[in-house]
């Protein structure tokens, strides 16, 4: 993962120098066409000068030639003038000859082009009067000492700017890779950790950055992955104590009756058949889960009228809650809302959140039923103002043998999350201690969807 993150920012380092190089190449291009344009220009000065001074005096006059050659050269350019029968009427070393020492090295330090005669070829440019070609310029263009230094100064620079900003995109590089794999490398060491069995492996993180977010979720993933371990461990303690109790009582009491230590009578026989019925009930709900877990219920949905299904179940529930004194009240608009579901299987989600409510509510409280439409399908809701559940329990009240303070298999509520599944909804629960619990039941109008 290192080598991957610096690989990629050498290569952006890379490209970022590469950039530069042809920046500057650019740079130099367009510099290098100005100059030749500029030198263009004088040689065009130079030439509409010497048609001039041919025009007045009608002839080639030396004097006036050898200051054309030295303006020349002062423009940066050895030239040599010819007559239309190709003869030199001036070129600039006889013009620099013809000067005063003082002048000549007045001209030669005032000039800002290196005075090399002789190198490079000529170029020619006629000479007209009224049409009539009267001569010919040919000149040679001079290096300019400035255009070289602004040229050099820009080369050295350039080579430094990449060089210094190589070094540091390299270190930047290193630093910015193992900043950037080490939560990686320590996420990939935790992971395998926890492939191992070692549960306990956290990863700690800082900020809020996606690598922050990242480390996050898998520190959660790690919790729920330790307690859903704790759970698994409970599960053979809790089924072994929920079939060991009857069959414990169930074994005593006949070696009892076989020893003749206990009579064999019809109060006996009642006890075994409890703890049969008891075993059998374990039994039923252990197959009752497995088959909701393993999608093995067939679901034969329908338009359940919600409204005529609150009002049987308030019925069903009327003896055991009045004689608790809880009170079940029902909440349905008048228009007759229905929930696509199973009508069996919604019947068995909504007693097991009932007969839950009714164990946590005291008397003198009550459990309200209604049922509500939205644009994703129908809410459900069963609320009690019973002892609420407390808050680090609620996200393990749906697992399986989790047992919370009033006991019991762990079965129900477990249940009820895979029948909901099964129908393609969700389940969720809010509750205060001491206030009450309230669940939500989302049924989708068509089944699968969210």
């Amino acid at each position: 993962m290192f080598r991957r993150f610096l690989f990629a920012l050498l290569l952006m380092a890379v490209l970022g120098v590469s950039s530069a190089l042809l920046l500057r190449e650019l740079i130099v291009r367009d510099f290098s066409r100005l100059n030749e344009a500029e030198q263009e220009d004088r040689a065009s000065w130079v030439v509409s000068d010497l048609e001039s001074v041919y025009a007045k005096q009608k002839a080639w006059d030396r004097a006036m030639a050898v200051e054309d050659a030295v303006w020349a050269l002062q423009l940066g350019m050895e030239t040599r003038v010819r007559d239309r029968d190709g003869k030199i009427v001036m070129e600039t070393r006889e013009a620099l000859d013809s000067l005063a020492s003082e002048n000549r090295t007045r001209l030669q330090a005032g000039s800002a082009y290196a005075l090399k005669l002789g190198i490079g070829e000529f170029h020619s440019y006629p000479l007209f009067l009224r049409g009539e070609e009267i001569g010919q310029l040919e000149v040679r263009f001079l290096p300019d000492e400035r255009s070289l230094f602004f040229v050099a100064r820009t080369n050295r620079l350039l080579a430094y700017s990449a060089l210094i900003l190589g070094v540091v995109a390299c270190l930047l590089s290193v630093l910015l890779a193992r900043r950037l794999s080490r939560p990686i490398v320590r996420l990939a060491d935790a992971a395998k950790g926890i492939s191992q069995g070692n549960l306990a492996e956290r990863v700690e993180y800082a900020g809020s950055d996606a690598l922050a977010s990242l480390s996050r979720s898998f520190n959660q993933m790690a919790n729920t992955l330790h307690l859903q371990n704790k759970l698994r461990k409970q599960i053979c303690a809790n089924l072994a104590h929920e079939l060991r109790t009857p069959l414990t009582i169930m074994r005593g009491q006949l070696e009892g009756i076989l020893d003749g230590v206990i009579a064999n009578d019809e109060s006996r026989l009642r006890l075994l058949l409890e703890e049969n019925q008891r075993l059998t009930n374990i039994v039923a709900s252990m197959e009752e889960f497995f088959q909701a877990q393993a999608s093995a219920l067939t679901l034969a949905p329908i338009d359940v009228p919600i409204g005529q299904l609150f009002e049987n179940l308030a019925r069903h529930f009327e003896v055991t809650a009045g004689a608790k004194g809880v009170r079940i009240q029902v909440e349905t608009d008048k228009a007759g809302t229905v929930v696509h579901a199973d009508p069996e299987r919604l019947s068995q989600i909504l007693i097991n959140l009932i007969g839950n409510a009714l164990k946590a509510t005291a008397a003198g409280g009550g459990i309200t039923l209604a049922a509500k439409r939205t644009p994703s399908g129908c809410v459900i809701t069963v609320t009690d103002t019973g002892r609420g559940i407390p808050q680090e329990e609620i996200p393990l009240i749906f697992e399986r043998f989790y047992r919370g303070k009033e006991g019991g298999l762990g079965l129900g509520l477990a249940i009820v999350r895979e029948l909901v599944d099964a129908h393609g909804g969700s389940i969720e629960v809010t509750s205060r201690p001491g206030e009450g619990t309230t669940f939500f039941l989302l049924f989708p109008d068509h089944p699968g969807s969210p």
